[in-house]
């Protein structure tokens, strides 16, 4: 069997020893990636190994939580752990979206181990031609 070493993983591990896995309190943060498809902005969270009913996703005002935790698997009595990279506990993110997007009506998919929300572009802050009037007749606003 070829080993290969990897110093960076080994500090992640002994950094996630140390620290332990998070927890409701204090959660681990979780990686994601954010993009603009057209009159969407897309989020995806990475969350292997989590079910989707250990997934919590909060928005209030502009600021969207996405709350995760993954349990360890149970095994039987007889099973002896070789290795165990794969960090269990609570994980979590937050970010605050622009005014520009619409949180009512935010989509969420969970498939493969990544959670996507799709968050809509409100009507308001979608480009809009102004039309302009001629005429003869200019109005005078007094105040």
């Amino acid at each position: 069997m070829l080993m290969r070493t990897d110093p960076f993983r080994e500090l992640d591990r002994l950094t996630q020893q140390l620290m332990g896995p998070g927890t409701w309190s204090k959660p681990s943060a979780m990686p994601m990636d954010a993009y603009r498809e057209g009159d969407e902005y897309v989020v995806a969270f990475d969350l292997p190994g989590v079910t989707a009913d250990a997934i919590d996703i909060h928005v209030e005002r502009n600021r969207l939580t996405v709350k995760a935790e993954r349990r360890p698997v149970t095994k039987a009595d007889d099973v002896q752990m070789e290795l165990s990279e794969r960090p269990l506990g609570v994980f979590s993110r937050q970010i605050v979206l622009a005014d520009t997007l619409d949180t009512e009506h935010i989509k969420a998919d969970y498939d493969a181990g990544v959670l996507t929300l799709r968050i809509p572009i409100a009507e308001r802050a979608k480009p809009r031609k102004i039309s302009i009037g001629v005429g003869s007749g200019h109005k005078e606003i007094s105040g």
